[in-house]
């Protein structure tokens, strides 16, 4: 005999918005996958590029200002290599899949709530690989964008290696936060499975 608590007409109301609101995000993160293929793809394309720190001139000698530099530029591209628009698609692609993963176990969980049986064999597994899917995105997506920059100061300094003044030949911003999203849901996932364990334990108890 199984113990199906299903939400009050409020609550469900809630959780059918939190689900309607994950898919949208989901839909939202595709488009932009697909954006992105057409503009890196496009003949011409716009890249922000690393660039060796050169002073901002028209912030000289402004009160309240002791230095200012940039260290990126966006520079427009006539022409790059396949090689480099595939690591310049994947930057943005990467995260935007982890996104659509997170929002699908966004909606299952609001839709398995509304049916009152949240602690699904399954969904501590799912969790747990979404977990994955946002560390390995985050990281693997900055990593991409490094080695794509790379390959295009590369391609430019084989025909004047003085490039490598103006561009840096690698540089990657790490950005930690897809390591602790991960933990998040890595513990969420373990919540789960204890909590799928415990509503079996009392459903034999009945």
């Amino acid at each position: 005999m199984s113990m199906n608590h299903r939400p009050s007409r409020a609550d469900g109301f809630g959780l059918g918005l939190i689900a309607t609101g994950a898919v949208s995000i989901a839909v939202a993160a595709l488009v932009a996958v697909i954006k992105g293929a057409f503009e890196v793809f496009g003949a011409a394309v716009t890249v922000r590029m690393p660039v060796s720190g050169e002073a901002v001139s028209a912030l000289a000698g402004v009160d309240g200002i002791r230095s200012a530099d940039y260290s990126h530029a966006d520079v427009t591209f006539s022409s790059l290599s396949a090689g480099a628009r595939w690591m310049l698609l994947l930057e943005g692609a990467l995260p935007a899949l982890a996104t659509i993963g997170v929002c699908a176990v966004a909606w299952w969980l609001g839709v398995s709530l509304i049916r009152g049986r949240p602690f699904r064999g399954t969904m501590s597994t799912t969790i747990g690989i979404t977990a994955c899917l946002v560390t390995a995105g985050g990281l693997f997506g900055q990593l991409s964008g490094a080695v794509g920059r790379a390959m295009i100061t590369d391609s430019l300094a084989s025909d004047d290696p003085a490039i490598y003044d103006t561009f840096a030949a690698f540089s990657m911003d790490l950005d930690l936060a897809p390591i602790g999203w991960g933990f998040a849901l890595a513990l969420i996932a373990m919540a789960f499975a204890t909590g799928t364990r415990m509503q079996r334990d009392t459903e034999g108890l009945v």
